[in-house]
């Protein structure tokens, strides 16, 4: 059975025998989904947070969201 990976950069799921592999110097494994992920982390040294389409992103921006609304209501 073939283990599901996750993408260093979107972090969604990686069907088996799909993707991209890096390896770097130091001996770190990165999996991309796409060459997408791969040309943003690698070539133009892009941060997932602050990549507007990663679950990353989406997952911070809703807890911002969230400690706003909290922050109104103590208001």
């Amino acid at each position: 059975m073939a283990e599901i990976r996750k993408c260093s950069f979107c972090y969604r799921e990686i069907e088996p025998g799909t993707g991209k592999m890096f390896v770097k110097k130091d001996g770190t494994v990165l999996n991309f989904c796409t060459n997408k992920c791969y040309k943003n982390m690698i070539e133009l040294k892009r941060v997932p947070r602050t990549t507007q389409w990663t679950d990353k992103a989406i997952s911070e921006k809703k807890i911002r969201l969230k400690s706003a609304e909290k922050a109104e209501n103590k208001e």
